[in-house]
């Protein structure tokens, strides 16, 4: 005879926040939906309805000065999603002069007929939440830098880099303070690399909780960066022998800091300023953020102005009460830095609809933290068999790769999932998998690290949903 699971128990914190993510990603839907524009062209390829336009941004008005500084305040009308100005169609655009070079206000802005958007988890205090990205929405490998996701555990703090420096001291033969002009002046290096929070999809350890692959794996996003690496700065302060950990400090309201294996940032940590061909976003770090490939995203200290070497970890708050995996034997995991092997499916995925059988070219993101993924297996029928599917691109180093599969929908019930190999020759679990070597205690028991194959189950009518199977 089977055995039942033991149902999990939430605690009353716990429970607030599943049930503040699926009412703002309820309303998030909602809003789409009452925004959407009639148009049969984007029947079946996107999400019902368009992202909102309005709700659900980290930072309203952020065009505002933009805008101002061009004169065109009188542009910026409620048509203009984020980052976009209004500009009224022309009937003909061959046969009518088109808009000046630098109407923009000389900072390019998007199309205004493109509206994705990230959304916030609506938190009592703002400056604690995080923003998802718009998986679904994305082309290509990398994230756009407005659209990467966010989390922040004191606000978005405005620093000016002329009064900015970062401090090396500890065990270290010369302690040393690096203005961001000293910084700069430093041979620099350019890696692209993921971040992805080690609570993406928190919420889905029990049962499918949120409809959208934005809610369910939104904090994950994938920027070129730009900066110094660490062994150039140890070269220039010196280590001590015996150092073996580095705190990283970041200058923001809640001071964010993370103990850091001093073997990880000499291998390949960086000391980064800048994010796909600009300066990092405020909301990314600004200044100065730092940048661990593969490790978990609380890690990457960002406004980042200390660094401390020391022989043994700090065991802040962060790696104390928070970040550690709690396991079904009442034991924790504890430094879980490297985000294992993951994949997701973003077309089709939740909340989206298939306007009728026929082919449809599945297509979505693989990752690891440890190395290149090797290769994206894809099944639709619920794991039964799987088949090999392309990869776009030559898999970089700690980078997401963008895969695709065929598929000749013939109209019947059908489950998608993906699954990730990567280099070392780790594959993603299933669910099952992955409960039976950390636990069946629920999400607020195991809540992070959470890289198990999602599944989106495709009615008779083209509906798609978030499933277990």
């Amino acid at each position: 005879m089977q055995q039942k699971q033991p149902a999990v128990v939430y605690d009353e914190k716990a429970q607030r926040i599943v049930d503040a993510m699926v009412a703002a990603e309820a309303r998030h839907i909602a809003q789409r939906k009452a925004e959407a524009e009639d148009c049969d062209c984007k029947e079946g390829m996107f999400p019902r309805g368009t992202a909102s336009r309005r709700n659900f941004l980290f930072a309203a008005g952020s065009l505002a000065g933009v805008a101002g500084a061009a004169g065109l305040a009188q542009a910026q009308t409620p048509k203009a999603p984020p980052g976009a100005i209004y500009f009224t169609p022309e009937t003909d655009p061959t046969k009518e002069q088109g808009r000046a070079v630098l109407a923009d206000g000389g900072y390019g802005s998007r199309s205004q007929f493109e509206t994705e958007v990230r959304w916030r988890f609506p938190t009592a205090n703002e400056n604690t939440s995080w923003s998802m990205t718009p998986l679904d929405k994305m082309v290509g490998n990398l994230t756009a830098s407005g659209l990467h996701f966010e989390r922040h555990h004191g606000g978005i703090p405005t620093i000016d880099p002329a009064k900015h420096s970062m401090i090396v001291h500890g065990m270290v033969d010369t302690a040393k303070k690096f203005s961001m002009a000293d910084i700069k002046r430093f041979p620099s290096v350019t890696r692209k690399h993921f971040i992805e929070c080690s609570g993406n999809g928190l919420t889905e350890w029990n049962k499918p909780t949120l409809k959208t692959v934005q809610g369910t794996h939104g904090l994950l996003s994938t920027s070129e960066w730009t900066g110094v690496q660490f062994s150039t700065i140890a070269r220039e302060v010196g280590l001590k022998d015996g150092g073996a950990w580095v705190l990283a400090e970041g200058a923001d309201a809640a001071v964010m800091t993370r103990s850091i294996p001093l073997e990880k940032l000499l291998k390949d940590g960086l000391i980064v300023y800048g994010q796909n061909g600009e300066a990092l976003r405020p909301e990314q770090g600004y200044p100065l953020r730092l940048v661990l490939p593969g490790y978990e995203g609380n890690t990457h200290i960002k406004w980042l102005r200390r660094l401390e070497i020391s022989d043994k970890p700090f065991m802040t708050r962060e790696e104390t009460s928070k970040y550690t995996d709690l396991l079904g034997n009442g034991k924790a995991r504890q430094f879980s830095f490297d985000m294992e092997a993951k994949s997701v499916i973003t077309f089709p995925s939740g909340d989206m609809k298939l306007p009728g059988a026929g082919f449809y070219d599945i297509t979505g993101f693989a990752w690891t933290g440890r190395g290149r993924v090797q290769s994206v297996d894809v099944s639709t029928d619920g794991g039964k068999t799987w088949y090999p599917a392309h990869l776009q691109s030559v898999p970089e180093n700690i980078c997401t790769v963008r895969f695709s599969f065929p598929w000749m929908w013939d109209g019947k019930p059908a489950v998608l999932q993906s699954r990730c190999t990567d280099e070392t020759g780790y594959v993603q679990p299933t669910l099952k998998q992955l409960i039976a070597i950390r636990g069946s205690n629920g999400p607020f028991g195991s809540i992070y690290h959470l890289n198990a194959i999602q599944s989106w189950a495709v009615n008779e009518a083209g509906d798609v949903s978030n499933v277990h199977a």
